[in-house]
């Protein structure tokens, strides 16, 4: 039977796969990336773009362009189908037959359904019947796309198109797992080489044979010097199969005797392939000769990957390739690029300053932050833009993994790569337990049980006499003693009860050896536990003794949670007017935890008291958070302090997880819809609902980045960050697991779901 999906529909009118053209893969890439981030409210269909009849057709619809009487008749096809919600056609002038392409014109006058473009040529200075045919075909369609600044002012200024029409989106690029080019070498088996490399389809205007004739001279300084060419030459270049382009390039190879420091790759490289020649490349030589060249795939995909870069000037690299992260040589120009070239091999620490820098500028545009821009232009268009909503990402814990050593998680990364000498915390590995507590709750994966063992050993190795803790240890497994003797380590302490409680409260699934293993260590803690001042540690404490007494009741643990609950209490008391109804003169980090204690307080105790704090409480909370549905984590540039205005940007993750956390215990004991509402919208800023429409996540790796400033995301994935998101995923899929009431079956080891 089928099934009938209510999704939206967007069609793109392009070339696709397998067609062998930069358009066909830039709409595949894109459509990807939407589907990636809203496939859950959103399809993509293909209207292919042909020159000749085809036979059997694979996508939606195929538009002969060549058959002008084909037009408009599949615009009329298109118009059939009520979910389609939006066309957006990829626009380059040779797509299409007539004048300028002016046959799209037919589709055009047709089409029922709103219009955008995306422009991949943008010529400056027209002739009166280009900017005129340009300006006709945005008559049709309040809404373009270009990928460069450049392009958009040209469209501004010699065309004269309305600003608020066009939307500047970056050339989409891969998200990778970051590497050192030595990393990646090994597995291309070419550790002992310098590698430059350039590709894409092959064909005069890629201008291979400068970086050719620079070689001599790079190699007098780096004889092992490796010269990838990477790809096939473009298909509409070999002639009766002879690929004339590709032997003029052996030529010179011959003439210059360069046989031993070149490799052509004649290949059409799948991603991942083409991703790891580019993670091994020391130098990547962009040498395209178009002067008029918008932007280029190829140059967008090499910075991505942390390649320093010699660039030809053309509009893209000239707007995007800054001296931080690349050298700009002319069109052509032998001489400037091998000594630009040299420059870098003869300076490792610039390489690897402009490959960081180069890395980091192009996350912003991940074809997952693509997809989120033109979903924000889109929603201009379209009916019912409320109904396009986020996608979950798959749950990731490569990084995690990563990070974590027999001795516990580490604390720090340089982006993706983990920090031996940050050494490890009380802090992250109680994190890390309640997180991997959280996924064995889900999934019975019995991998986990090792990585809880081992954030359990490091909590219990922390652990001093009278039941507190140390918080540092370096990679050594040495206590750091000026570390370790801070005035508040109340904080770590306390998330150290909340990560044992955890364990203690999945007593029915642990293996009993774990259990008991924590349940010895938190009633060590009891006697510490009680003399707990800080409300932030009152906080944590409650939330493990509260999990605790649930699964073990026990008066003195009930006792000990009414006497800190008293305190905070006490300082909620002291603290709170009407229009500031919180425990403290300000909010810092972590809030939600608060408001969750006077709730775990009611929900032991039964006092009134502790029922209405908690909920005014959360409900002030909630009015300093959450903007029009979004949320906005308070800064950690100054915090917010009562009577003053609170200050923009410096928001970090662990800020969203505990308003999730909280949220989700509220909804837990009140069951108010508002709060799952609120807990989604929280969740939304992982995924890119935040002031840069930039997501939060590495959706390769499960690495979460360290925090959201005003201008960029720190891209960094350490411990904090990285459990962090995890969590807050897991807890979202609780919440969905909880509402389509799929039960797991505990008992069985085997992991099955059943549906009650």
């Amino acid at each position: 039977m089928k099934t009938i999906s209510n999704k939206s529909k967007i069609v793109f009118l392009s070339t696709f796969p397998p067609t062998q053209c930069g358009i066909a893969t830039y709409t595949q890439d894109t459509i990807k990336g939407i589907t990636d981030v809203y496939g859950k409210s959103i399809t993509c269909e293909i209207c292919d773009l042909v020159k000749e009849p085809v036979e059997n057709p694979t996508q939606a619809y195929t538009l002969n362009t060549a058959n002008r009487a084909e037009y408009a008749k599949v615009a009329a096809e298109i118009n059939k189908d009520e979910t389609v919600k939006l066309v957006h056609i990829q626009h380059e002038f040779g797509l299409f037959a007539g004048n300028y392409g002016d046959h799209l014109l037919d589709f055009l006058n047709e089409i029922k359904i709103p219009v955008t473009y995306t422009f991949h040529s943008v010529i400056p200075n027209p002739n009166d019947e280009l900017k005129t045919f340009v300006k006709l075909l945005l008559d049709y369609s309040n809404s373009v796309f270009v990928m460069t600044n450049k392009s958009k002012e040209i469209l501004i200024n010699d065309y004269q198109i309305d600003e608020n029409i066009i939307t500047c989106v970056s050339h989409g690029t891969h998200i990778v797992v970051y590497e050192t080019p030595e990393q990646a070498k090994e597995k291309l088996n070419i550790s002992d080489r310098l590698v430059l490399s350039t590709f894409g389809l092959l064909g005069e205007g890629k201008n291979i044979e400068t970086g050719l004739q620079a070689l001599p001279k790079i190699i007098e300084k780096a004889p092992n010097a490796l010269y990838l060419i990477i790809g096939k030459t473009h298909p509409n270049l070999i002639k009766d199969g002879v690929d004339a382009y590709r032997n003029t390039l052996e030529g010179i190879v011959a003439d210059l005797n360069l046989q031993d420091n070149v490799r052509f790759v004649n290949e059409y490289l799948d991603t991942d392939e083409l991703l790891n020649y580019l993670k091994a490349t020391d130098i990547y030589m962009f040498t395209s000769k178009d002067p008029n060249q918008a932007v280029s795939g190829t140059f967008a995909y090499a910075m991505s990957c942390a390649c320093p870069i010699v660039a030809s000037k053309i509009p893209h690299t000239k707007e995007v390739l800054t001296p931080d992260s690349g050298i700009l040589v002319d069109i052509g120009d032998v001489d400037q690029f091998a000594n630009a070239a040299i420059k870098l091999i003869a300076d490792e620490d610039l390489r690897n300053e402009m490959a960081i820098n180069a890395f980091t500028k192009m996350r912003a545009c991940s074809w997952e932050n693509a997809a989120i821009t033109h979903m924000n232009a889109y929603k201009k268009l379209i009916e019912n833009p409320a109904d396009i909503k986020f996608s979950y990402p798959s749950i990731q814990l490569n990084h995690i993994k990563k990070m974590t050593t027999e001795l516990g998680i580490i604390q720090f990364c340089k982006i993706s790569i983990p920090d031996l000498d940050s050494g490890y915390t009380l802090d992250d590995n109680a994190r890390a337990l309640i997180a991997f507590c959280m996924h064995y709750q889900q999934t019975q994966d019995k991998d986990d049980l090792a990585y809880i063992l081992v954030y359990l050993d490091f909590i219990i190795r922390c652990q001093k006499p009278k039941g507190d803790f140390i918080n540092y240890v370096d990679q050594e497994n040495r206590e750091h003693i000026e570390q370790n003797a801070e005035v508040n380590l109340e904080d770590s302490n306390a998330r150290a009860l909340w990560a044992l409680g955890t364990v203690v409260s999945l007593s029915d699934i642990l293996p009993e050896a774990i259990t008991k293993k924590a349940t010895r260590c938190l009633l060590n803690s009891l006697k510490w536990a009680e003399t707990i001042q800080s409300p932030r540690s009152i906080g944590f404490a409650t939330k493990g003794l509260y999990l605790y007494h649930s699964t073990i009741p026990n008066l003195y643990v009930a006792a000990i949670i009414n006497k800190l609950n008293a305190k905070l209490l006490a300082n909620y008391e002291d603290t709170a007017t009407e229009d500031w109804q919180w425990f403290e003169n300000y909010l810092t980090y972590g809030n939600g935890i608060l408001p969750e204690s006077m709730l775990y307080a009611y929900l032991i105790t039964n006092k009134p008291v502790y029922k209405k704090v908690a909920l005014d409480s959360l409900d002030f909370l909630i009015s300093k958070t959450f903007f029009k549905g979004n949320f906005k984590a308070i800064s950690n540039r100054s915090w917010h302090h009562k009577g003053s205005e609170p200050q923009e940007y410096g928001e970090q993750p662990i800020d969203v997880t505990y308003t999730i956390q909280t949220l989700y215990a509220f909804y837990n004991a009140f069951k108010t819809p508002e709060y799952k509402k609120k807990m989604k919208s929280a969740f939304n800023w992982f995924l890119g609902k935040n002031h840069l429409g930039q997501i939060m996540y590495n959706p390769v790796s499960g690495g979460g980045y360290d925090g959201l400033e005003k201008e960029n995301v720190n891209l960094n994935q350490g411990a904090e960050s990285t459990v962090c998101y995890l969590t807050a995923r897991l807890l979202m899929e609780k919440l969905a697991m909880s509402q389509s009431r799929v039960i797991p079956l505990m008992k069985n080891r085997t992991g099955i779901a059943i549906n009650s």
